[in-house]
């Protein structure tokens, strides 16, 4: 009769668990780097109700301070975030590079690109 082994050997366990581990801890690596972004994306979309018919770029960038303040946001400056007039709206575009240490020398750039238009005052 042959007997039929059924499980995993320790060795294969062990080479299991380091692989999803080298997941989870890049997992961890990482949502706080999205975090902020999400915290970025917040603070451009309210952009379109906080300025209250008078947007300028002067006002859109102050907004874009004090939120980046108030969230202790570090990855991106509020005068790296482009604001250009186009018609009747001004695009803002916050797009930027974030990194995240992993191990060692290895690190993860994640790239965010946000655009948002917001209607230019007294329209």
């Amino acid at each position: 009769m042959r007997n039929r082994q059924r499980g995993i050997t320790m060795l294969g366990l062990l080479i299991l668990v380091t692989f999803l581990g080298l997941f989870v801890y890049a997992g961890i690596r990482l949502v706080p780097v999205y975090l902020e972004y999400m915290n970025i994306a917040k603070t451009l979309e309210g952009l379109k109700s906080e300025t209250g018919g008078s947007a300028s770029p002067q006002t859109i960038r102050s907004i874009i301070g004090k939120h980046f303040d108030v969230s202790y946001i570090t990855s991106l400056d509020p005068k790296d975030v482009e604001i250009t007039k186009e018609g009747d709206f001004f695009t803002v575009r916050a797009a930027y590079d974030a990194t995240a240490p992993f191990v060692g020398n290895v690190d993860f750039v994640v790239h965010f690109d946000k655009v948002v238009s917001v209607p230019v005052g007294g329209r």
